[in-house]
């Protein structure tokens, strides 16, 4: 019986579902992304019902089973036929359809049990930036950390993103910030038991344009005197390693062949089990409604499942983050922007890199299945947390790679997905005190690479917080650089 196939196009059992239930995955979301059912060519249309009811039949309570809404586009479809759309006559970005049914009534979902009455550090957020400094904090002792997380985990940010790990900034401090963030994914396996499929391909960055070319350059010089082995190519030399790379466009080309990619739902897992291991509790499906702040520090956490006393409140909501220091009275200055991806259906191994063209934002790589996944920021999307699918997404995106990559044009989009950008005024992070609120810490604002910089973060915020040396990345990034005009620029963002 463990035997029987639930999901044909990924190769799931009836026994890779027991698995998932066994190590505490309790809704179909998190399931699906445990064994991939639904994530194949027929996108769940004939697994879902299947894998559902027998959800249902062996552990999961009937509100846990309900199915998910499988992504667009509604059969997969070639990207030229998309490419042919124009954008434009498709009018501006819309909500588009909605990642999850409505409503999406997470309380159905609640763990069953009450919250410890107290602890000494709670975490809002169990994205990648909330349970590495969870993991990492009780890697040094601090073993009393309760992780708080509306959603199943992966369903922000951290779960829809394309897995790029780079060390190709403009600053010195991005640059080795995320030098030390791909050595620890080097080891993320050996430490914490999980295979993160990091695959170091490198990131070949394309200039369509003389100004993008020189800042390549500008950055290019900065990155090699810290270390980081970039080359500036010809469109010959970018060629060269994409052969299949239309170049009359290309200006210039960077490229460092030791950033990659990697999954990023393992990456998560991996944090969430390594913490929990050691003692941390990870409380999903559990919304923060208020922060309760007295004399000017923070004294708890209020939730939908009651009141956590803590003496150290830490903000990693991501997108969420203003949202949440609103509750204690704090204004952030980050915006959320919808940023929107799709993967293909899966090819021969062909394409080593990350490919990046920083004059309109599209990347793309290919996954170690096979599948071309890839995004395109949208300079006429509004601020806002929406996480819609839209079909102006996928002519834009349509458009560019073919244009890039012409041999692609007969690929089928298997399915689209957004997740949110999380946008300050200075595209760097809010990182550390709150001022006029004692106990409140910041960790967001990561624009779109809060994923790649997490492990290195996450480690210097817990040295700092177990009472090791503050970083300077504390006093850098705070809060209190606003209101002082002291921005702290990046703009090597992709989308």
């Amino acid at each position: 019986m463990g035997k029987r196939i639930v999901c044909a196009c990924e190769d799931v059992t009836e026994a890779d579902l027991a698995a998932a239930v066994a190590r505490g995955f309790r809704d179909v979301e998190s399931v699906k992304r445990y064994t991939g059912f639904g994530t194949g060519f027929c996108q769940g249309k004939s697994c879902l019902s299947g894998a559902a009811s027998w959800l249902s039949d062996h552990g999961l309570a009937r509100e846990q089973a309900a199915p998910f809404t499988p992504r667009p586009p509604l059969t997969p479809s070639e990207l030229r036929a998309f490419a042919g759309l124009d954008p434009d006559s498709l009018g501006p970005p819309g909500p588009g359809i909605p990642p999850e049914p409505e409503p999406w009534d997470f309380a159905r979902l609640r763990p069953e049990g009450a919250l410890p009455e107290r602890c000494g550090v709670a975490i809002v957020g169990g994205g990648i930036m909330g349970l590495a400094l969870a993991y990492n904090l009780a890697k040094r002792g601090l073993t009393d950390v309760v992780v708080l997380e509306a959603g199943y985990l992966c369903a922000g940010a951290s779960g829809r993103n394309g897995g790029g790990v780079r060390m190709q900034w403009d600053t010195e401090t991005n640059i080795r910030l995320a030098r030390r963030s791909i050595e620890l994914c080097r080891g993320f396996a050996r430490e914490l038991g999980v295979n993160v499929w990091l695959r170091q391909g490198g990131y070949l960055f394309l200039a369509h344009s003389d100004r993008v070319a020189r800042r390549l350059e500008r950055s290019a010089s900065l990155q090699r005197a810290l270390g980081v082995n970039t080359q500036i190519l010809t469109p010959g030399g970018a060629r060269e390693i994409v052969p299949e790379l239309d170049d009359r466009r290309v200006v210039a080309a960077a490229f460092n062949p030791d950033d990659g990619v990697i999954f990023p739902w393992p990456f998560l897992w991996g944090y969430a089990e390594g913490a929990s291991r050691r003692g941390v509790r990870v409380e999903t499906f559990t919304r923060v409604t208020g922060i309760e702040v007295e004399r000017g520090r923070v004294r708890a956490a209020l939730t939908d499942r009651g009141r956590l006393a803590c003496d150290v409140l830490v903000n990693a909501a991501g997108a969420w983050s203003p949202a949440v220091a609103a509750l204690a009275g704090v204004r952030l200055p980050n915006e959320p922007h919808r940023h929107e991806i799709l993967v293909t259906e899966p090819l021969k191994p062909f394409l080593g890199p990350l490919v990046s063209v920083l004059d309109d934002g599209l990347y793309f790589s290919q996954s170690m299945r096979g599948e071309i996944v890839g995004g395109m920021g949208d300079p006429r999307e509004p601020a806002g947390l929406e996480q819609g699918s839209t079909l102006r997404f996928v002519a834009r995106f349509a458009r560019a790679l073919t244009s890039c990559l012409p041999v692609l044009g007969g690929v089928q989009v298997l399915r689209q997905w957004a997740g949110c950008y999380d946008v300050t005024p200075d595209n760097s992070p809010i990182l550390g005190e709150t001022p006029g609120v004692s106990g409140l810490l910041q960790m967001s604002g990561f624009v779109g690479h809060g994923f790649m910089m997490a492990p290195a973060v996450a480690e210097r915020m817990a040295d700092w917080m177990a009472g090791g040396a503050r970083d300077e990345i504390f006093d850098r990034f705070n809060l209190a650089r606003f209101a002082e005009g002291r921005l702290e620029r990046e703009d090597f963002i992709i989308g």
